[in-house]
């Protein structure tokens, strides 16, 4: 006789997370054309140091592949309104530290779902590793990300980051 559902005792929480106008959810198989579409756009490879051009559909097959190695997390920010892909964000562990990143399609900037979706992760890093320090790097000529981060509360090291041409910024939960 069963008592109703039970839940494992080491159950991680969901990896979606929802806010009032996103769903950012761990980038699948199944969404590999969308992220080709709105990745293979020289603005948004331009920013992102990581990214080739062109960005192709075996590209976009490759970065969700990362998801499974336990380390990097990309989660696609789709639109609750028209559940269209806006955006990435990830969160890398790199040796002891989580590293968050993001971009944009073009079309989705300047409508604050950056901001969002990284204070959403940063919400969900902050409640499950309250000791973590959380790092982002931004070149200092990105001036919209930049305003992102110091939005969010990251504060600039002063140093330079891993990437060339990046500054490293920190925050704390």
């Amino acid at each position: 006789m069963s008592d109703g559902p039970r839940r494992a005792v080491n159950a991680k929480p969901p990896m979606v997370i929802e806010t009032v106008r996103l769903v950012l959810r761990p980038l699948a198989g199944g969404d590999a054309e969308a992220l080709r579409a709105l990745t293979d756009d020289p603005a948004v490879i331009g920013s992102v140091s990581f990214l080739r051009e062109p960005f192709t559909f075996d590209d976009a097959e490759a970065l969700i592949a990362l998801n499974g190695n336990g380390r990097d997390l990309f989660r696609g920010i789709w639109r609750r309104e028209d559940g269209g892909l806006a955006g990435v964000v990830g969160a890398h562990e790199r040796g002891g530290e989580i590293e968050i990143g993001y971009w944009i399609g073009t079309r989705f900037k300047g409508q604050g779902y950056a901001s969002e979706a990284a204070r959403a992760v940063l919400d969900r890093v902050g409640a499950e590793r309250p000791d973590a320090m959380v790092v982002a790097e931004c070149r200092r000529d990105n001036f919209a990300s930049w305003r992102v981060l110091e939005k969010l509360g990251f504060r600039a090291t002063g140093g330079p980051g891993a990437r060339p041409g990046r500054l490293r910024l920190e925050w704390r939960p």
